[in-house]
This record gives C-alpha cells, structure tokens and sequence, in this order.
C-alpha cells in the first residue's frame, strides 16, 4: 500500500522564494500549511497504486487495513444488489462511511440509498485518496461515523496522456482491460484558464462456477430442487437418478432422493463493464478568486450468473387430463420409483374428471432448458458542480451548487412462466425427470421471460459554502490561530420500483414484489464552525461544532475537541473526542414492506439439528427457503456514537516515519435487519419474529406458500438494534533509504488491530463477540496488514506487497477459516521520456481463498467479500504522455 501521512515538519523549516500555500486536508474546514493534523489520515498516491496493478476503487479499499469489507461487485450474483461496491470502515457498515469526491458527497446508491457505489468514482482521474481514520459529523455530518475516504482528482491538467493494460489470470476466465486517456490545455497562472478531460474503460471476464474448484471443497448451496426433479408423498422423496445421483447435472445424493450444488452455476466474478468521464474546467477571474465547472458521468454494467429457475411446488398426475396415462409419472413405463405411490391422491381443490386416475406426486424440478438465470445492472451516475473559490478579505472560501444523480436498472434473463411451467408439468406435457420431446419442449420455450424487473433513481441536490481564516496569535504561541464557518442545504430523493407486468410472472423465483415501490424525499439545512487555537509553540487545541436540522426526523448537535503536541521536532501527540450520528436513510425508512426468502434454513423447531419431528416432513421443514417479511421503518431513530482516538507520531530518524493511533467507537441504537443466522440459531430468543401457522410451520407441506400472512414467516424488517462497541490500534511505518549506488528504498506499512467489537441485536440485550468470529452478518478480523517494499533508481522501479488477514471462526462454528496472505510484485520502465511500461504479478504465490462455509453469499467454498478468487495474475501496463 503506497502512501503514508508524514510526519509534519515546522511552518519555519518551509522557506522558499516560492509563496507557501494553504491547502485544507481531509477532517478540518481550516486551510493549513502543514499536512499533519490533530487527527489521523492516510494519504495513498495513486501513481503508486496503480504500478501495483490496481484499476479499481474496490481493491483500493482491500488494500486498507482500517477497511472491513461488507460487499463487493461479485455480491450481485444472486443478492440483488445492482452490482454496487461500497466502503467500510471499522467494520460498523458502509453508511457510515462517508464517502466523498473532492470533498463533496455523490448520489447514494439508489436501490438502497444507503451509500456511494465506489465503481462510479473516475479512477483513472484521482490523483490522490484521502483516508480519515476518526469519526468526524462534527464537520460532515450524516454518515461520517466511522470516517471519511475523500478522493481527489487532478485540479488542472496540461497536455495529454493515454495507457492501456491487461490483466491475464494463470487459471481460465477473469482475464481484463483497461484504457483511459486524459488531456488538458491552459495554465492558470499564464493563461488564466484550464480546460482537462478524461476518459476511462475498464472491462472483466467472468469467472464461472466450474472455472475455479472452490465449491468443490464445500458444495454450498445445496437445493433438492433438481433436475432430474425430486418427487414426494407423505414425507418421502425418490429420483430417478438415485441413489447414485451422477446422470444429472451437478446432483449429490440425499438418502433415495438427490440435492444439487447450485453454487455451480455461480458466478464467481462477474462479468462488467465500466466507463468513466470527467471534464473539469476553471476560470480565473482575477489574482483572487476562481470559478470552475466540474461535470462526472459514469457508468457501471455488471452481468451475473445463478442456477436455472427452481420450481418446488409443482404437481405432477398419474394420467393426462384426457385419461390417457401420463408418460412421465414414477412407474408409468419411464422408470421404477423408489418410494411407493400411493392412488388416492389428487391435487388439491380440484376434482379428477371422469375415468381419470386420481393419483399424483409432488414435484421438485429446476428449469434446466432455458439455461441458467442472469442479470444485467446498469447503473449510472452523473454529477456536476459549479463552485466558486478565492479571497475575500483574508478568507479563505469556497462555494458550490452541486447536482448528483444515480440511476438503476435491473434486467433479468432466463426466467420462466411458472403458470405454463405448472400446468405442463401437471397435465404430462413437460419431463421432469429427463429429455423432452418436441411438444414439452416447445411449451418450456414459449414460458421463456426476458424482461426489465426494476428501476430506481436517486437524486441530491445542494448548495454549501465555508469560509477560513487566521485571526491573531492570542497566547504568544507565535503562531495564528485559525477559524472555519460553513453551511450547506440539501434535497435528496430516491424512487425504486418493479415493472409490474414483468415482475408479476418472475416473482416466484426474484422475491421481488410486482407492486414494490419505495419512495422517499428529505430536506437537511446545516451550519458548522471550526476554531484551531496555538496555545504554546508546541500545542494547538481544535474545536469543532455541527448543526444539522432534517425535515422527517428533527435535529442534532455534534461537537469534536482534539489537540495536537509537538515537544520535539521528532515527536507529535494527538488526540480526539466527538460525538456522531446517522441518520436513518430514505430507503430504510420508506422501502415498502415485502415478502422475499431467506436463505436455506432449518426449522429449528421442527427441524432441530437438522432432523424432522416425526410428522413434520423434511421436504418442507429441513434446508428450506422460509418466507421472511422486509421493509422500512417510518419509527427509526438516528444512530448515535461517541468517538476517541489517541496517537503518536515518533521519527527517530531522518526518513523514519512511526505511528500509532489507538481509537475507540460506541454506537447506540444501530438501524439495521436482524440476521437469519441468529433468528433461526435462537428461537427462545427471537420467538416473537416467528409467524406460524395454526398447525405450527413456517410454510406449507409441499408447496410454496400462496399467502405469506397464513403460510407463516420470519419478521426481518429493518428496526434499530443495541449497540456495538468497538477499539483498535492502526499502526503505520514509513522508511525511505537513499543510495547513490543501489537507489532509492521505501518500505511503507499500514496495520489495523482490533482489541474488541461487539454487538447487540436489541437494547440492553446479550453483547455478541465478532472479532475472529463469524457472526452475524460475518467476521470482524483481528489483525490486518499491508506492508510494500517499493526500489527505483533512474528510469527503473520495482516493488514488493504483502497483504494479510487473520483468521476466524467460521459461520460453522466447527470449523476455523485460516488467515490469507498474498504477495504483489511489479516492475516498470521509464522506456522513453514520453513512454512507461509496467508489468507485474498479483497473488504471486497463486494462494487460494482460505475454505469458509459460509452460506450468506451465493458463491460458495469461500467467502467473496475477503478473499480473491481470480488467482495468480499477470498484468501489464504502458502510458504515453503527450
């Protein structure tokens, strides 16, 4: 991980015939000489970023040790999630993370609005990220309680640059391009203007579920819906294809019936897509102000693959409707059942027509002819901002007019008619336990669905202003000190909803309600000041203070003193205290309350450990999907926090750069969904969430359950839970060596500690322990490292990376996932004076993701959100300026 904040050197040791220049650094509205601030921040370049190889926001953040990952572009396969790619720092989720570029917000995603997508932000444009590792809505406001990532672009450009690359994994598929090009013209100071504009495109590969052997290792994903299908009566199953279970596709057997391993169709990396576009324009109206026009599109598509449609309540009759007898009923001629069959069934409400045979079987069958389901999420985001700086009497300001806009849009492929598919099924027109003739094949057909099945738009509008300035030397510390005043307002909206016709016909196998419509505006005003005060040459005190005031929820006030000490040239102390909110989110507060499925579950009444009660059969009660109830809350509360952190900054000697920060986060009344794993691991517990039916199930014998409010359900709507409780230490290292023979070394490192984090799912109820434990929704890991030797002598550079993560009880308790640890290497060649060429190796070692059983996610044998599936990478890279 390149980049480090040094340690601040004196304002007096800064002299030059050059005027010096205050700039403002990310967590204080103050313009300041000196980078080092009374709160920590890492600074990574990304010159140096992308010599590793690195092409995407998301991996920036990988890369990060005070990140804990929470959901990543491959979590679209089969979560819904629109492909988005969210940050999230100490672990305490992606909304409250605030994500900013060039100091201003982006349009929260809007399927969620619940944070920025980061594959919208212009990669190939930033020039700088910077990391605040301290709460700060004493200053930002909403959403800046676990930190702020602020990603700086170039502010101006002259002449042009082009690059391109590839990056060619060791193993099939996941193989990726990129392209940008770049070009400016005007100097501020000569000319009074600069114009600059880039472009970027970035393209990957697939990675399907038979191109790694991951899930292999753990199945995952197991589903007695197969093909060929399952069929049942009174709690007993058979498949023709048992009891070995190798003529279908991907089956394992289950007793005399057969489960698939749907992780097979998965997707491991999906396929995408993303452009990017920034043009950046500024004026210089005279020596003391600027107006400038910034204007971001971008737009992400991202493409996945699950299994093919299950249809798990289907019926199937021992004759056709014409009394001739159904070819493809158990015993028919087809094949011989291994379970008995009974006569004297027939499907419910619905009387057998004369001379036919009143016998049938339930079926579980996947809809393997019309391939496999897809996806394609289009989003894009578009941003401009008019913002005027400058000097007006000694200030220092800033102001804008700034308008984002993000739109979703959900395709779906492969789905089917579950009316058609029933009624073939039924009445012996469609097989489901092999080959189709021509007719059966042609109904499957015709129930073929392709259509748009979501679209969602999310808006924000603002206008914000700040002004700074030093005042006097009040203590004779013989330096200034320094007030920040600002205000903002701002208007954001979202609206989500299904096509209704499509969404209507697919609903079965999407859990995406025909009549879903979330909706929701709000209106936020806001004013905050800052007061930095020398009180001795070596202490500076800082006071900040926030003001927010929201249209649907009421008022807040946060407030934030830290203090930085400098005794020596070689030692700086900091520290801070603060207080945070979030408020609720649109989304989280106006999303419609719908019906969906939760993932496979036990019953853990009817089915404790995995074993039926004697009347309550497997089929509907073991490893099933349940209906759950989601949706908004109009009755949430803000989360409230309190943040601290204390630090020191030690450089012993020259070039040597040594800190530490310790820091700690309580949070109250945490807005969020209870987790299936707790609900259905505790229904002591958790027993008012249970909605049963009058004879005691979550859903019906045998079919899918028509009526969610009679067939019974689990209540996960989203309320605000207990608190979490979390601390650490982030340790950072930075040594350059310089050699007149061998060149230039530079060995930076980043590590984050976690002492503690816990959680409760209620007020005053069990703190739960994360750290190096799955629960939840995941682990938190103990330790995190990130350690980069970088060389360069004359046109030659190179560099080794190390990455870790510690290891963790799994979401099996029984089993320990191990730690992860890769290697990164590159080398580049200033070719010419206008010409570099890089070339690397990611994963160098080819380590394979640590085995998980997780089952939170679709891809199955290890866990996507930690771990990197591509594997060994070879990547190549060479720009030309012009």
């Amino acid at each position: 991980m390149a980049g480090l904040t040094m340690l601040a050197q004196p304002a007096m040791a800064q002299q030059s015939d050059t005027p010096i220049q205050r700039v403002e650094i990310t967590g204080s509205a103050i313009k300041r000489i000196d980078g080092e601030t009374s709160v920590p921040i890492t600074i990574l370049k990304m010159d140096d970023l992308k010599k590793q190889g690195i092409t995407t926001i998301e991996q920036v953040m990988s890369n990060l040790s005070a990140s804990q990952a929470s959901q990543g572009t491959s979590q679209v396969v089969g979560l819904g999630t629109g492909g988005a790619s969210f940050a999230n720092l100490r672990g305490i989720g992606a909304n409250k993370t605030l994500v900013l570029l060039n100091g201003r917000r982006l349009a929260n995603n809007a399927l969620d609005s619940s944070a920025p997508d980061l594959n919208m932000i212009p990669f190939a444009a930033l020039e700088r990220v910077e990391v605040l590792r301290d709460g700060a809505s004493s200053l930002y406001g909403s959403d800046a309680v676990g930190g702020v990532i602020n990603f700086i672009t170039r502010k101006d450009f002259q002449g042009g640059v082009a690059s391109i690359g590839a990056d060619m994994p060791e193993q099939s598929g996941g193989f990726s391009n990129s392209a940008n090009i770049g070009y400016g013209f005007g100097d501020l100071d000569k000319d009074g203007f600069n114009l600059f504009a880039m472009l970027d495109h970035q393209a990957q590969r697939a990675i399907t579920g038979t191109q790694r052997p991951y899930n292999t290792r753990f199945p995952g994903g197991l589903s007695p819906t197969t093909s060929p299908a399952n069929y049942y009566q009174d709690g007993k199953s058979g498949n023709p294809a048992a009891p070995s279970c190798t003529s279908g596709t991907f089956l394992i057997p289950l007793g005399v019936g057969c489960q698939m391993t749907t992780s097979s169709f998965v997707d491991y990396v999906p396929k995408s897509e993303r452009t990017t576009g920034l043009v950046k324009g500024t004026l210089k109206l005279n020596a003391n102000h600027e107006l400038s026009l910034e204007y971001l599109g971008s737009e992400s598509k991202v493409y996945s693959h699950i299994a093919p449609v299950p249809y798990g309540g289907l019926f199937q009759n021992r004759t056709r409707l014409d009394g001739s007898p159904n070819p493809y009923f158990p015993g028919n001629g087809n094949f011989v059942p291994n379970i008995p069959l009974s006569s004297t069934y027939w499907e419910p409400d619905s009387p057998p027509p004369a001379g036919v045979n009143p016998g049938f079987v339930h079926v579980k069958w996947r809809d393997l002819p019309n391939g496999s389901r897809s996806d394609e999420n289009i989003n894009k985001q578009q941003r401009l901002v008019a913002a005027l700086t400058g000097n007006i009497a000694g200030w220092d300001y800033n102001a804008a007019l700034t308008y984002n806009e993000n739109k979703v849009k959900v395709n779906l492929k492969g789905y089917s008619d579950g009316g058609i598919i029933t009624k073939g099924v039924l009445n012996g027109i469609i097989n489901p336990y092999g080959d189709q003739d021509a007719a059966g094949m042609a109904l499957i057909q015709s129930a073929a669905l392709d259509g748009n099945v979501q679209n969602a738009k999310g808006t924000t509008k603002g206008a914000d202003f700040n002004a700074s300035r030093e005042l006097s030397d009040w203590f004779g510390a013989g330096r200034s000190a320094a007030l920040a005043v600002g205000g903002q307002a701002t208007h954001e909206s979202f609206l989500s909803t299904a096509n209704f016709d499509y969404a209507s016909k697919v609903v079965a196998s999407t859990g995406i309600d025909p009549e879903l419509h979330n909706e929701g505006s709000r209106n936020t005003q806001a004013l905050y000041a800052e007061l930095n005060v020398p009180i001795i040459k070596s202490l500076d005190v800082t006071a900040a203070v926030r003001y927010d005031r929201y249209s649907d929820f009421g008022n807040t006030t946060n407030p934030k003193v830290a203090f930085r000490f400098q005794p020596t040239k070689e030692v700086l102390l900091r520290g801070s205290y603060s207080t945070g909110f979030r408020a609720p989110s649109l989304y989280e507060i106006n999303s419609a309350q719908t019906y969906t499925n939760t993932s496979q579950q036990d019953d853990p009444i009817n089915c404790p450990g995995g074993k039926a009660l004697p009347g309550k059969p497997e089929a509907a009660n073991c490893s099933q999907q349940f209906q759950a109830l989601g949706g908004g809350n109009k009755n949430l509360q803000p989360e409230k926090s309190k943040n601290a952190t204390l630090g020191i900054v030690f450089e012993p000697l020259n070039n040597l750069s040594i800190g530490v920060d310790v820091w700690w986060i309580q949070l109250k009344h945490s807005i969020g969904s209870l987790s299936e794993d707790d609900v259905f691991g505790d229904p002591v517990t958790y027993a008012a969430v249970y909605h049963r039916t009058s004879a005691g199930n979550l859903a019906t014998d045998g079919s899918q359950c028509p009526n969610p409010v009679t067939c019974g359900y689990v209540d996960l709507r989203t309320q605000n839970l207990g608190g979490i409780n979390t601390n650490g230490v982030d340790l950072s290292l930075n040594y350059r060596v310089r050699s007149n023979d061998y060149g230039t070394f530079a060995i930076v490192s980043n590590s984050t500690y976690i002492n503690k984090y816990e959680y409760q799912n209620t007020d005053g109820g069990v703190w739960k322990d994360n750290v190096g434990i799955y629960s939840g929704t995941g682990p938190v890991f103990r330790w995190q490292h990130n350690v980069t030797l970088n060389w360069n002598s004359g046109i030659f550079s190179g560099g080794l990376s190390g990455h870790y993560k510690s290891g963790y009880v799994d979401q099996d308790p029984s089993h320990n996932v191990s730690s992860y640890t890769t290697f990164d290497t590159f080398g580049a060649v200033a070719a010419t004076k206008n010409v570099t060429l890089t070339a690397g190796v990611r994963n160098l070692f080819d380590r394979a993701p640590p085995l998980s059983l997780q089952t939170r996610t679709f891809q199955a044998g290890y866990d996507p959100r930690f771990a990197d599936a591509i594997g060994r990478t070879i990547y190549v890279r060479g720009s030309y300026t012009f």
